[in-house]
């Protein structure tokens, strides 16, 4: 199984108010767009987004249900070029884009704004992939060890990146062979013990597979949870979760 990651799928209430969010303030252009009875889902990205680079799904259920971010999932974040980060934000802020946590408050390193949703999307500084590509999403974990194993064991993921505070630790994971333009996910654990609520603001995290029976088949032999077999979803995608209970789809590419 390659498990580079595919996409992360969010919910939102308003398709059109988001969708022109992300083109207008991150350029983003539809990759992909799937019409069902009861739902809709977008897949956004840069035009010239790389084939290894993971794209955002919008999902708009159509009964215009409200949803709760909880805090199991923390944000997914975005590429600009290194010393580029203070002009990226003040170009975001000038088009009418919520100031939430400047690059003054945050050390001069990141910076966040959040979607009309709500979502968190943090301002990262890297010299590779497309400007306001997808760098990571960040999901929060209650054992580190145990999410660390997790990734490691049923996916084949190695550490790409950690960094260690004095409350908290952040632990940055994907395939081996990913080349720098592939999204990782980052597992935050803090040390306090806490537990974390899913909420349903976010959905899940995609990863590819070329053949997805080959894959299911695998992810069971490593003991993943069997929790939407490919028969179950009509072999076109399935669903595991990893320890922490933030959902993980197998999609083929």
């Amino acid at each position: 199984m390659d498990a580079t990651l595919d996409h992360t799928m969010m919910r939102v209430e308003d398709l059109e108010r988001a969708t022109d969010w992300y083109g207008t303030h991150l350029g983003y252009e539809v990759h992909g767009r799937m019409e069902m009875d009861t739902f809709t889902n977008v897949f956004l990205g840069p035009a010239d987004a790389h084939e290894a680079g993971a794209l955002l799904e919008l999902t708009y259920n159509h009964d215009d249900r409200t949803y709760e971010a909880g805090d199991a999932w923390g944000h997914v974040a975005v590429r600009v070029p290194e010393g580029e980060l203070e002009a990226a934000y003040e170009g975001l802020i000038e088009e009418g884009v919520e100031d939430y946590r400047d690059p003054e408050s945050c050390g001069g390193r990141y910076a966040f704004v959040t979607d009309p949703d709500g979502h968190e999307i943090e301002i990262v500084q890297r010299d590779h992939g497309a400007m306001w590509s997808l760098d990571h999403t960040m999901m929060r974990v209650a054992d580190a060890d145990r999410a660390l194993g997790w990734y490691t064991r049923k996916l084949g993921y190695e550490p790409a990146g950690r960094w260690e505070a004095d409350s908290f630790a952040n632990y940055f994971m994907k395939p081996a062979d990913a080349p720098a333009e592939a999204m990782s996910v980052e597992l935050t654990y803090n040390y306090d013990g806490r537990e974390y609520e899913m909420g349903d603001a976010w959905g899940h995290v995609a990863v590819r597979a070329g053949d997805l029976d080959d894959a299911w088949a695998q992810l069971m032999t490593r003991g993943a949870a069997d929790y939407r077999d490919p028969e179950s979803c009509d072999h076109r995608y399935a669903f595991t979760t990893d320890a922490d209970g933030h959902e993980i789809e197998v999609v083929t590419r």
